[in-house]
């Protein structure tokens, strides 16, 4: 079972809008490595590489899911307005 759940994966067809956001857009970067550096985190509690408790792992679920959602409006809008 495939644990991660890298950002470009996720949405392969908007590959070349994430490259040009994580270039030109400082917060969008930001957060696309934040929203990795959770799912790598989340990825170690899984693998019990490291522990955390079941609130902890849910709140960083959590927490990703709102990452992915704010990334990907982001990659829309960006694809809405370059139309």
């Amino acid at each position: 079972m495939d644990l991660h759940h890298p950002f470009v994966k996720e949405f392969p067809a908007h590959r070349e809008t994430i490259r040009s956001l994580k270039l030109a857009d400082a917060k969008f970067r930001a957060s696309f490595e934040e929203y990795h550096q959770l799912d790598d985190d989340i990825c170690r509690v899984e693998e019990d590489v490291e522990f955390a408790s079941d609130q902890q792992i849910d709140e960083m679920k959590f927490k990703r899911a709102k990452l992915k959602d704010a990334l990907y409006a982001a990659v829309q809008k960006h694809e809405m307005v370059a139309r």
